[in-house]
């Protein structure tokens, strides 16, 4: 005889512990589709045998609490944003499966921007997109999927087409872009339409842990409140006014490698002429921070709007990826393309790096007075404050850091190009603090295209700044 046992997934609490309410169910309401989606997934989980390395990105909406129920890795994320906290944690931590969870005005509305993205670079995660046409948690306003004649409240009248516009079709849209690797629309209707999306959720994890790519399930859900029908009548409308407009199919199931062809430049002749080869760069040696002989590095680089400022940080900051160091580089700058304050955080590290934000820098390298101004009262004692002299007149009166002048315009204007500034303040950096090895900055330029003549300036520059630093007594060890 056989015996069915139906028993809660491994990767559900026993007991879903939260304010009010009954502790063994959901907060759900009868008939909604989240319930069921949460099943398929956990239980997806469970036979994959990923719940150990399994992170979810809760979204903004109806199944923002899933945290409360799902045994596994959780974080929050802004609305909208899931897709790109998905980014970051797949490419700081690999090995985990990152899932995506987002509802239709989540991911569809002020999320566009970031699952069209997610999706065209092909991040390696799993994207589980409910729609049921309306926003459920804020009281059944429009969303970006709500078909056409639909009322709710922010259409009261129904959608149209020319007032509202017709609704997104997120699978169609994302099924335009080269880079997903899976993407397909189910719907949680009938026992026949739950196996096909049983089978999708599975599909989709495993294409992440194949290493297969981006993967996007979307999922047809009922809302009995939002549409303020009974769970049963619920899911003839799905059937009735979803399906038509969204239909169930697989929209792509490929590599998407082989599909897109990879221009190879090949070397062209130059009035007759070869083309010229690159400078010869040496093989790199490691920074002082690779081998370990200098801590880490939290640098702010700081200056006006078109003198190079987050070009050096980020040199710095490639340089130090080709030394296998840990590096984080954000930028920040003014409304004004030139002229405006610009200036970005870099941090090196041999260990990973909990925040890239820096409130007390090791190290300021200062383009202009304003910059001194505003970051040389926050270096750490013993720090490093290195500063364009041919733009900053007032030094601060900071006995406890070591303060490094360079005339970098001026020498800039004698290398024939005023343009180069920013990297003889680079080179001088090389040469106090020897963070990161030169070669290693001009590797990661000539990797990513410059061409040789800029290259060989870029190249002088550098070896400009050192040589003015090289001339300058240090007075101790800086950071």
């Amino acid at each position: 005889m056989w015996e069915i046992t139906h028993k809660r997934a491994a990767s559900f609490y026993e007991r879903f512990e939260r304010k009010g309410g009954d502790t063994e169910i959901t907060h759900y309401c009868p008939g909604c589709g989240h319930g069921v989606l949460h099943k398929l997934i956990a239980e997806a989980i469970d036979d994959l045998g990923i719940q150990d390395r399994c992170v979810l990105i809760g979204p903004v909406g109806c199944s923002i609490f899933m945290y409360y129920y799902m045994d596994v890795g959780n974080i929050s994320a802004s609305h909208g944003r899931a897709p790109a906290v998905a980014t970051g944690l797949k490419r700081t931590r690999p090995e985990a499966i990152v899932l995506c969870y987002q509802g239709d005005g989540d991911l569809a509305a002020i999320g566009g921007n970031e699952i069209l993205h997610a999706a065209n670079r092909g991040e390696n995660i799993s994207v589980f997109f409910v729609n049921n046409g309306i926003y459920g948690m804020t009281g059944g306003q429009m969303a970006p999927t709500t078909p056409l004649g639909q009322k709710t409240t922010t259409s009261p009248e129904g959608r149209t087409f020319d007032r509202e516009g017709p609704p997104l079709r997120m699978c169609e849209l994302l099924s335009t872009l080269d880079g997903p690797a899976y993407i397909e629309r189910v719907a949680l209707t009938d026992a026949k339409n739950h196996m096909r999306a049983r089978k999708a959720v599975r599909r989709a994890l495993q294409n992440q842990i194949d290493n297969r790519g981006f993967s996007f399930v979307e999922v047809l859900s009922a809302c009995p409140s939002g549409w303020k029908v009974s769970p049963q009548e619920a899911i003839h409308w799905v059937e009735k006014y979803m399906i038509p407009v969204f239909p169930l199919k697989v929209f792509r199931d490929s590599d998407p490698r082989a599909q897109i062809p990879i221009r190879k430049p090949a070397a062209k002749a130059v009035d007759g002429q070869a083309k010229p080869a690159a400078p010869e760069i040496n093989a790199p040696q490691m920074g002082r921070v690779a081998a370990g002989e200098l801590q880490d590095v939290a640098m702010i680089l700081s200056g006006f709007g078109g003198q190079g400022v987050l070009f050096s940080g980020l040199a710095l900051a490639e340089g130090a990826v080709r030394e296998d160091l840990q590096v984080s580089w954000i930028p920040s700058y003014g409304p004004e393309m030139r002229g405006g304050t610009a200036h970005c955080h870099v941090r090196l590290s041999r260990n990973p790096i909990a925040s890239p934000w820096i409130d007390r820098p090791t190290s300021v390298m200062a383009f202009n007075q304003p910059s001194v101004d505003k970051f040389a009262p926050n270096i750490l004692p013993g720090g490093l404050l290195l500063v364009n002299s041919s733009m900053v007149e007032k030094m601060p009166d900071r006995p406890d850091i070591q303060i490094v002048q360079v005339p970098a315009y001026e020498t800039a204007v004698n290398l024939g190009n005023v343009k180069s500034a920013n990297m003889i303040m680079l080179g001088a950096y090389l040469e106090v603090a020897r963070a990161v090895d030169q070669a290693s900055i001009l590797s990661a330029l000539a990797e990513h295209g410059m061409k040789p003549a800029l290259l060989q300036t870029n190249r002088e520059a550098i070896e400009a700044g050192r040589r003015i630093a090289s001339g300058i007594r240090l007075n101790s060890n800086p950071a």
